[in-house]
């Protein structure tokens, strides 16, 4: 009961900054948001079940261009491209799943980045119909969504919040359930769990999937949000981001990947106002909090003050 109340009051606060927030911080926000989202589905397999990819922004990009070909190429709007986003992140994780899930450690992650690269050229090569390196925009009358204007700020910023409601809620009822314990046992010793009864294949296999529906989310939400779908967010840049913001932010807990987003994206906005070389006085961040507090920010608070954080 403890961490429900927590989290509210956590999604209160944005909230109110939704209210407050002037409109370059409220389009900042929602950025941060739908960032949230994408890396809450990755911290369920890498931070609660121990699957480290590197293909995640496959599914990101499967998402986005989920959305973005069935406005372009059939009119589509709205809610329906959101769930058509949704829906191809976790078919394709599915299908990379089947045959990546065959290795594990070094080899899944090696795997999955290939897989990354593949569909990441894909896109491209297919530039009659992706946009190739230009990518699609998309027209301003296809981002209406349960009467809300996605061209502007606000519009935007309360559906990337009810959006990210939507998915903490998902991810701490499954983290809380009789399956989330099964995917930290797998996280903490498979074979183990194997004798126990479950099979890893299976289970990470749902949790990929279940991953995979999180990033396709994602994808398709910042591509109707800000009207552009590029192949450069199949990058594997876009595979990285969302590892960086769950150990940041604390991998194995609900929030850290919210809290790591928050922390990267306005520690990127402010150390690029001070100097070209803001990647440089990120990157000692992130070595300091490495050092000082391995398990992330929010990990690190879990240790010391709050242990009943999910």
């Amino acid at each position: 009961m403890k961490g429900w109340l927590f989290h509210l009051a956590v999604l209160g606060v944005l909230a109110v900054l939704a209210v407050i927030l002037p409109a370059y911080h409220a389009n900042n926000l929602a950025r941060v948001l739908v960032l949230a989202v994408f890396a809450t589905g990755y911290n369920l397999a890498f931070g609660y079940t121990g699957m480290l990819s590197l293909g995640h922004a496959l599914f990101f990009g499967a998402g986005m261009f989920g959305a973005a070909l069935p406005v372009t190429l059939w009119g589509w709007g709205g809610l329906p491209v959101l769930g058509t986003g949704m829906l191809a992140g976790g078919v394709v994780a599915a299908a990379v799943g089947v045959l990546a899930l065959r290795t594990k450690g070094v080899s899944f992650m090696i795997v999955t980045l290939m897989f990354a690269q593949a569909g990441y050229l894909t896109l491209i090569y297919c530039n009659a119909v992706t946009g190739g390196d230009q990518g699609l925009v998309l027209p301003g009358a296809a981002r209406q969504v349960l009467g809300l204007d996605l061209t502007q700020d606000g519009s935007r910023l309360w559906l990337a919040l009810g959006i990210y409601a939507a998915a903490l809620a998902g991810a701490l009822g499954l983290v809380g359930s009789r399956f989330g314990r099964v995917m930290l046992a797998m996280r903490e010793n498979e074979e183990r769990s194997r004798m126990l009864g479950y099979d890893p294949y299976t289970v990470k296999l749902k949790v990929l999937v279940i991953s995979g529906l999180y990033a396709g989310l994602a994808g398709a939400a910042y591509g109707v949000f800000f009207g552009y779908a590029g192949a450069g967010f199949a990058t594997v840049q876009y595979s990285i981001l969302p590892m960086l913001y769950s150990l940041l932010g604390g991998a194995g807990t609900a929030l850290g990947p919210l809290i790591g987003a928050a922390v990267m994206f306005w520690l990127i906005d402010f150390a690029s106002g001070l100097t070209n070389a803001y990647l440089m006085l990120v990157g000692v961040v992130l070595i300091v909090v490495v050092l000082f507090a391995p398990r992330g920010i929010l990990g690190y608070v879990r240790e010391r003050w709050l242990p009943w954080l999910p």
